[in-house]
């Protein structure tokens, strides 16, 4: 990717940031965090407007619903649509970015029919159960169990941290298909309906007071062996497929949103007073804001450096990791800086003084979630060490 567009990249450009304009200001106000349907509601609303207008799905193939986009031209219109503060993938996140394109490169044609319409409309909402207590980090080791019984999988375990699960339609589960084989080879894909009788939800109040995420129990919930992605203890490999998606450029919005964080964190430094003087003044604290944003412009470099690589035919192996570690070291930094300039209003979650405190003390701890969402900071090292410089692996 070139730092100036192509003529049909600018065209790109320029379409989806008129319509963006259109579309943002003919929104309603987001709903409260906890108002579950109603960020079902808003988010579904949302993800309706860009399959209307084109963007939904945009980096899916055509033939499966999406608008084929190149991987710049992807990149462009995350760019824009952070630019003009539109609504996030939200609830929507499991779906288009994990479930349905690994419904698209391992599903049958009867999974690709009944799904991926419905996530790319925003009908259809997901959630992952792939994590367990035990099984996080070392999520080959899972011990949630489904035989067979006939034309249906019987499933009794437990998840945890399963995002989105108060909202969700569907379930993208890990289960061990078979406890007698290898842990990485008894690992079956499944699609869970939520509906199913067995499956008690326990929302999970993290450090935010939020609910993104929830624990699952299942006992003895039926589930189609028609809802089998890829061959029955293939799962492993499926599940490697699902995280190639996340660890690839799945946090470009992120990325995009701490930039914004980090510009808003400047304009407080500029207009907090502190001392007689603002905190801007202070040396110490300019040569750390000068820091962070040479990392922040070196992550977007590093971002358009692998989109123009898998526009080529593929990213090098480990860069996604890379990007990841070299992510939520910056998030960090710029969490512990935001927590010095925001000095006592730091204690508070909510705003203070009419200024977007609350939002910079939520940046902070969302830091912890970055080092751990996607596969932990030491797990990236792992990959990067073992499978990059070719280190051996750890006893």
């Amino acid at each position: 990717m070139h730092l100036r567009d192509s003529e049909s990249d600018a065209q790109f450009r320029s379409e989806v940031r008129e319509w963006l304009c259109g579309a943002v200001t003919s929104i309603a106000e987001p709903p409260a965090t906890e108002d579950w349907p109603g960020r079902r509601s808003f988010d579904a609303h949302w993800q309706g407007l860009l399959f209307e207008a084109g963007y939904a799905g945009i980096n899916w193939p055509s033939e499966h619903g999406g608008r084929g986009a190149t991987p710049t031209e992807h990149l462009i219109f995350l760019e824009e649509s952070a630019a003009a503060k539109a609504p996030d993938v939200g609830i929507g996140f499991v779906g288009q970015m994990h479930a349905g394109p690994t419904i698209i490169a391992e599903g049958t044609e009867a999974q690709k029919s009944h799904h991926l319409r419905g996530i790319l409309t925003g009908n259809h909402a997901w959630c992952q159960g792939f994590s367990e207590p035990g099984s996080g980090s070392d999520l080959a080791s899972l011990r949630t169990r489904a035989f067979r019984d006939g034309d249906d999988y019987i499933i009794s375990g437990q998840k945890i941290w399963t995002s989105h699960a108060m909202a969700a339609d569907y379930c993208e589960m890990l289960v061990r298909t078979d406890p007698n084989e290898l842990k990485h080879k008894g690992i079956s894909w499944l699609i869970m309906p939520m509906n199913l009788p067995g499956i008690d939800v326990r929302p999970l109040v993290t450090v935010h007071g939020s609910t993104e995420f929830a624990e699952l129990f299942l006992d003895e919930v039926r589930v189609p062996v028609a809802n089998l992605v890829g061959e029955e203890n293939d799962g492993w490999r499926v599940a490697n497929v699902t995280l190639s998606f996340e660890r690839g450029t799945g946090f470009v919005g992120e990325l995009l949103d701490t930039t914004g964080v980090f510009r808003d964190l400047i304009a407080l430094a500029r207009s907090t007073k502190r001392n007689g003087a603002t905190v801007w003044d202070d040396d110490g604290i300019r040569h750390e804001f000068g820091i962070l944003g040479a990392d922040l412009d070196a992550l977007w470099a590093f971002t358009k450096r692998n989109v123009s690589q898998g526009a080529r035919g593929g990213m090098v192996m480990g860069s996604g990791s890379g990007f990841k570690v070299a992510f939520a070291t910056t998030q960090h930094r710029l969490g512990d800086l935001a927590i010095r300039v925001l000095d006592r209003a730091s204690l508070s979650l909510d705003d203070v003084d009419g200024k977007p405190t609350g939002e910079l003390v939520h940046s902070k701890l969302h830091a912890f979630a970055i080092s751990l969402g996607g596969g932990t900071t030491q797990i990236q090292q792992n990959i990067i060490a073992e499978r990059v410089l070719g280190l051996p692996r750890e006893r």
